[in-house]
């Protein structure tokens, strides 16, 4: 056989082998176990009536939520999210559920009563300052952050200045997620051009832009963006809480991933 025969046949051969070889796509959102979170029976009234603005679905399928996760709700509240993902997750995940001081306090009754008796035995509790949060570098599948990006820029009465610096806690944040995790933001929309320290202690938004643009100077790549909860009829000059546009206002939401 001569020898560039005996190259393209050695070559064709290896290829194929490379291919069989290769690594499978990154998994994706577990539907049904999403579902049947959503639908178990020891969740609370109050939480069944939030499904109907917050669209649980539709966040949790985003953040490719599946059995066997690490994952961590940043500045998780009264763990709304935390309750259904750690059902998501299963035994051989875990949910890092995450809130500084201040959100520990307001929130502290509701996350006591929603995690009483171990009823989701797979959460860790944090409760830190943000520059002080340590995360193991690599150890994460995702992180999400649910209308609460935006308070680290905020400044609570009595404060020095805000709960953090943006920038420090996503390059933290980058160094704990393994490579191929994700970040999912979802927050209220300031106008474009909006001084974040501003836009968030008036109104508690934030200029999608300001949120991109931290992220990819991590290091992060915009993967995806998710367009369920605009508004066009909000005019970004009313205060999130405002009745007239409370839970109905003008949000982003993106997926932002660390490249393999």
């Amino acid at each position: 056989m001569r020898p560039r025969a005996m190259f393209l046949i050695l070559g064709s051969a290896f290829l194929a082998f490379a291919w069989s070889v290769a690594p499978a796509h990154p998994p994706k959102a577990d539907a049904a176990a999403i579902a049947i979170s959503i639908a178990n029976p020891d969740r609370t009234a109050a939480d069944r009536e939030r499904d109907s603005w917050a669209k649980p679905q539709v966040v949790l399928d985003f953040l490719e939520a599946r059995p066997g996760m690490q994952v961590i709700d940043y500045l998780a509240g009264d763990g709304y999210y935390s309750d259904l993902l750690g059902r998501i997750v299963g035994a051989t995940g875990q949910v890092i559920v995450f809130n500084n001081a201040g959100y520990a306090a307001y929130m502290g009754q509701e996350l006591t009563q929603r995690f009483a008796g171990r009823r989701v035995p797979n959460t860790l509790f944090k409760v830190t300052e943000i520059a002080a949060l340590k995360l193991p570098p690599n150890s994460l599948d995702a992180a999400l952050f649910v209308r609460a990006y935006h308070d680290v820029y905020y400044t609570p009465d009595g404060a020095a200045g805000p709960m953090g610096d943006a920038s420090t806690m996503i390059a933290n944040l980058y160094t704990a997620l393994k490579q191929g995790g994700v970040v999912v933001v979802q927050d209220h929309v300031a106008n474009a051009g909006s001084d974040p320290v501003e836009s968030v202690n008036k109104l508690h938004r934030i200029d999608p832009a300001i949120v991109k643009h931290t992220f990819e100077q991590a290091g992060f790549k915009l993967e995806a963006q998710d367009g369920t909860f605009g508004n066009p009829a909000d005019d970004h000059s009313k205060l999130v809480f405002d009745p007239a546009i409370r839970h109905q206002t003008d949000q982003f939401m993106y997926r932002f991933r660390k490249p393999k």
